[in-house]
């Protein structure tokens, strides 16, 4: 019988100093790895963003209109320019995702959450971000990069006014060389237009630069991007490391080097070291080298213990440190069984898994670092081993967090195909994360409806999965299958992954070949709301009482456990879903916003059905009662009452009375039908008659004041700066109230700030951030009037009687007009449709030092204060109260030569001259209780050692608070 054997494998390489941990973890704007002539700074703070158009050039800040736009090489035009004048823009630090800002709309896509984005939403579509870098001179001669963990959508990069290039997908990261571009010693403008008019995927999936961005600097003589690869092989106690590097000479000369490899033990002790001979190495070329190097007593990576190391390859010319590459891995085995599923280390294990999208309440798809930490914990406490990211490839911090602590992954490329773009996409995802040892099954496609039954489908994956194993043989490779058995995708993948055993025939399946390993890749797909225990279909709550999710060709949770436990050679399941996430909102459309296929809700609180799993997926003694106990309206009416246990008997008691003790069945609960009556529910669980473990719910009286618990509070490290804070309801007897819906107010005090709210309730319209709404009007259709001595000498000119002309037109040499000794400039102002703006900011150019500035009639010259490379003035409140087109006049009374100048160089086609920045304030940060409970996640910044105390405030209810203490 063939046996597929994996025998390793290891994890993500990253530049650092030496032998310590090297990921910059989560956005410390100066947080910096350097190793030899490597340096690798995260540059995730301070940038400016601001919204464009879809369709409409004029409110894109007239990019793509600007004569020689693409035509020739710097002439990048609009925000792509260095010259635009980007100070009325707000300020943001990515990951930044600003899907979640904008409100909800029934006309939006159901299936990506009802955000107003996507098709019929031009004017949320474009996301432009900014940002100035400077560059020493004393980096002249290294080879420079940015690097993006993801861009969702379709971005396009420019640098100091150069196209670099374009990343379509939003899952895929990407590199960009900017070393022939660079100003050094000079501002260098690095700018990135992204554009969400098409979705990737049918979930939702976030707006904007919502991963880590990063500028590595190297020698021109390095190990380039994702350029190492370690695998290991076990020989008894001991382990062998064949250690493989590409080393590049990006150098106009030859280079003359040689390689050393130090593998690194969890204690930091150097384990093993070799160097090879010196090799040269021409102009352009590259070259592999690999060796293997022997670790005595090897410590394994595994759920329980992920013990890591690390592999520093050095790159040495005459003595000198070139690069330090530093490649964090594990030892370990894997292997998958046609006949006993997936074994690690030489021991069997059933994997135990959730499939889960990349958004969070309260933040979307922008997670920081620490959040991936937190969702995988919470999957952990669940007893799930195993995590598929479902459908695309995840940032890489979390499959670091997954390393750390013991979660194995399958990871998953976006879509099904051999054409350049898509293959790439393939090779960067291999690539980049082939060293992580959570990784254990690659997956190139799913549900494939169009080609899966199709012979191109069978061809695809064939082609496909060869390539992955080109780039690592060490791991197999699946495609999951939505119900085709017996053609296309299914007959030539490696491992077989169906998506929920009842559309498929898997007995018949594994009978037919009797070769292939088999996972469930997707299971349950069951729909159940947090805390609720009858259906509300009005409110698009559905009872939390597991059951099939239709009538034919699916399973309830149970059901499906019950079948993959029962068949040995199943390698496990991957339920639908671990969390919930916001669109497919299957069964409803508007108004819910959210998926219910979650085990746990979109905060990460355990729905009933995360409990069932921990009763068959963990081993310390539980028992937990399905229901709350607070139903006043339905007294002496029968509650459905449900115990799960990992136990052989439960009991259920009444106020102290037993209502009766049953077997528990395998795989299943226990069921009761109680007659309400307030007071108290306990239950009881039994193994060998002996009580080892009970839970309770009893009827709580009307909420009295608010409770704030820290789930996740600073951590003694320089990255875990993220604090999850749980907000509850509680009676006079500090009991929690299941049914609590209150809303409540939150003030954080001192350092940090709120980054997001949430409730879980699939249906909740409430915002999820609460932001100073900013929006900037371009002033464009300037028009010219030259101005004699009188009329520049007083006020506002005699706009009527003025000769008009466009300053901006091109005319040959010496044909055009004389430049008069001073002018006047007009454009008319359309305000923003932004409803409820408070403050609004003109930023012009410095044209003259006599200049003044007339906005509507009213002169606000008095007004204008240096700012940046400009003048700005806080618009009276006069004018902000108008409505309707106004003028503004920039009258410039001498030294017209040179303001006409200037003029037209940062204005090129009149469409960087003013800006007018409209802001609304921010309502307080709240959310209501949803069955009694919200979340508010409290983020610290770099390097912060105050602490913060979260206020919570609710009409009728004691208020409370929490004190918060950063990382340090």
């Amino acid at each position: 019988m063939k046996r597929i054997c994996f025998p390793l494998i290891v994890l993500l390489a990253t530049s650092c100093p030496g032998a310590e941990a090297v990921r910059a973890q989560d956005a410390p704007a100066a947080a910096s790895e350097k190793g030899g002539g490597r340096e690798r700074t995260n540059i995730d703070a301070d940038w400016r963003f601001a919204l464009g158009h879809a369709h409409d050039p004029a409110r894109d800040f007239g990019y793509s209109t600007a004569p020689f736009f693409f035509a020739k090489a710097g002439y990048g035009d609009g925000p792509a320019s260095p010259k635009f004048d980007d100070r009325a823009w707000r300020r943001v630090d990515v990951p930044h995702d600003w899907g979640v800002e904008v409100p909800f709309s029934s006309k939006a896509e159901a299936n990506h959450g009802s955000r107003a984005i996507g098709p019929g939403f031009p004017e949320n579509n474009i996301g432009w971000y900014r940002k100035t870098l400077t560059i020493p001179e004393s980096d002249r001669g290294r080879r420079i990069a940015v690097e993006f963990d993801g861009i969702f959508r379709n971005g396009v990069i420019w640098f100091n006014g150069h196209y670099l290039g374009r990343e379509h997908s939003g899952y895929s990261s990407s590199r960009f060389d900017l070393t022939d571009y660079i100003n050094y010693d000079g501002p260098n403008t690095l700018v990135v237009r992204v554009d969400t008019s098409t979705f990737e995927g049918w979930f939702y999936e976030g707006a904007g630069i919502y991963r880590h961005v990063w500028l590595t600097k190297t020698d021109p003589l390095h190990i380039p991007q994702w350029g190492t690869y370690v695998t290991t092989t076990l020989q008894g106690a001991d382990a062998e490391v064949t250690a493989r590097a590409t080393i590049r000479n990006e150098d106009v000369r030859a280079r003359q080097f040689t390689v050393r490899q130090e593998v690194i033990g969890p204690d930091a002790r150097s384990l093993a070291t070799t160097q090879g001979a010196a090799q040269q190495l021409a102009p352009g070329a590259s070259i592999d080298h690999s060796t293997v190097l022997p670790l005595k007593g090897a410590q394994l990576w595994s759920l329980d213990t992920p013990v890591m190391h690390q592999l520093v390859t050095t790159v040495l010319e005459g003595g000198a440190v070139r690069d330090r590459y530093v490649t964090p891995f594990g030892v370990r085995t894997i292997r998958w069984d046609p006949n006993t599923g997936f074994w690690l280390n030489g021991r069997h294990v059933k994997l135990k898994g959730t499939n889960n999208h990349q958004d969070h309440a309260g933040i979307g798809a922008a997670l920081p670092d620490e959040m991936q930490v937190y969702r995988l914990e919470r999957l952990k406490a669940m007893g799930s081993n195993a995590y598929r990211a479902s459908h695309n490839p995840p940032t890489p911090e979390l499959l670091d967090a997954a390393d750390r602590l013991g979660m194995l992954v399958i990871d998953e490329h976006r879509m099904m195909g051999t054409a350049p773009e898509l293959r790439d996409q393939l090779d960067r995802m291999v690539l980049r994360d082939r060293n992580h040892p959570s990784v254990i099954l690659w997956s190139v496609g799913n549900e494939e409806w169009a080609i899966e039954g199709k012979e191109v489908g069978a061809r695809l994956t064939k082609l496909m999965q060869a390539r992955v194993r080109e780039l690592d043989p060490t791991r197999p490779s699946t495609v999951a299958t939505a119900s085709n058995d017996t053609s296309g995708t299914a007959t030539t993948t490696e491992i077989a992954g169906l998506n929920y055993i009842a559309q498929h025939n898997a007995d018949a399946y594994h009978q037919a070949r009797p070769d292939v390993p088999v996972v469930i890749t997707e299971e349950g797909q069951t729909t159940t709301t947090r805390g609720i225990y009858f259906d509300d279909r009005d409110a698009s709550h559905l009872a939390a009482y597991d059951r099939p999710p239709r009538p034919v060709e699916s399973s309830s949770i149970e059901q499906a456990w019950r079948a993959i436990a029962q068949r040995p050679w199943m390698g496990g399941m991957f339920v639908w879903t671990g969390f919930d996430y916001r669109g497919e909102t299957t069964p409803f459309g508007w108004p819910a916003i959210s998926s219910q296929f979650g085990m746990l809700d979109t905060t990460g609180l355990f729905k009933d059905t995360a409990w069932y799993l921990k009763s068959q997926w963990t081993e310390a003694p539980m028992a937990h009662i399905v229901g709350h106990w607070n139903w006043p309206d339905r007294t002496g009416q029968p509650i459905p009452i449900w115990i799960y246990a990992n136990a052989d008997e439960a009991e259920l008691l009444l106020n102290g009375r037993s209502r009766g003790r049953q077997k528990m069945p395998a795989y299943g609960h226990s069921e009761w039908q109680v007659p309400y009556a307030p007071g108290v529910l306990t239950a009881r669980a039994y193994r060998s008659g002996k009580l080892v473990a009970s839970d309770r719910v009893e009827t709580t009286q009307a909420p009295q004041a608010l409770k704030l618990s820290v789930e996740r509070p600073g951590l003694p490290s320089a990255a875990r700066d993220v604090a999850v804070v749980t907000v509850s309801a509680v009676d006079a007897k500090g009991r929690t109230v299941p049914v609590a819906a209150d809303k409540v107010t939150f003030e954080l005090k001192g350092a940090g700030r709120i980054m997001g709210v949430g409730n879980g309730d699939p249906s909740s319209h409430e915002p999820d951030q609460f932001l100073d709404k900013v929006a900037v009007d371009s002033v464009t259709g300037w028009e010219m009037a030259d101005l004699d001595a009188g009329s520049a000498a007083s006020g506002l000119p005699p706009l009527a009687s003025l000769q008009w002309r466009d300053p901006f037109r091109w005319y040959p040499p010496g044909a055009g007009p004389a430049t008069p000794q001073g002018f006047v400039l007009r454009a008319r102002w359309e305000p923003s449709t932004e409803t409820g703006a408070t403050r609004r900011t003109l930023f012009l150019p410095r044209l003259s030092p006599g200049q003044r500035v007339f906005v509507g009639g009213v002169d606000v010259t008095a007004a204008m204060a240096p700012n940046g490379s400009g003048v700005a003035a806080a618009l009276p409140t006069s004018t902000i109260q108008k409505s309707g087109t106004q003028d503004i006049v920039i009258v410039v009374p001498q030294g017209g030569e040179a303001a006409l100048g200037a003029l037209q160089d940062v204005g090129a086609n009149g469409k960087n001259v003013a800006y007018i920045q409209s802001v609304s304030p921010a309502e307080p940060w709240s959310r209501s209780l949803f069955n009694g409970h919200a979340q508010v996640i409290v983020r610290f910044g770099s390097g912060s050692a105050r602490p913060a105390r979260l206020v919570a405030t609710a009409p009728g209810l004691k208020p409370a608070s929490v004190s918060l203490v950063p990382a340090r």
